[in-house]
């Protein structure tokens, strides 16, 4: 059964940095058109933060993590990462990887995505 595997969530100062790792298990079971990352603070709705088309890896951000977050993957398409850099409080929540399955470039659409992870949480005190 595909499944997608997050880690690296951790606490960090505000100014620091945390890099995620999203794992796909059964890879070849599931689409890989586009992977997402999401996150959703405390009384909040889930928000799209960023996507990379693995095709021809074009990325794309959120207004509020630009110039600050990075997505990538490996060579294998198998591991996906997300680089954050200048966190703030404001960035603290679970963060989810996703599977997506069309319009990579709708960076907040829930609707498309096929897969979850199970999250990590992210914690960036002042």
């Amino acid at each position: 059964v595909p499944r997608l595997e997050e880690s690296g969530g951790g606490a960090v100062q505000a100014g620091g940095s945390l890099r995620l790792s999203c794992r796909v298990y059964e890879a070849h079971l599931i689409s890989r058109f586009c992977m997402g990352w999401f996150r959703q603070a405390p009384g909040k709705d889930r928000e799209g933060v960023a996507r990379i088309y693995t095709g021809h890896q074009s990325t794309y951000y959120s207004d509020s993590v630009k110039g600050r977050f990075t997505i990538s993957q490996n060579g294998a398409k198998d591991t996906f990462y997300l680089q954050m850099q200048r966190l703030q409080p404001e960035d603290t929540a679970v963060y989810y990887c996703a599977a997506v399955k069309y319009n990579c470039d709708h960076v907040h659409d829930l609707e498309n995505v096929l897969l979850w992870g199970q999250g990590t949480q992210v914690t960036v005190s002042s």
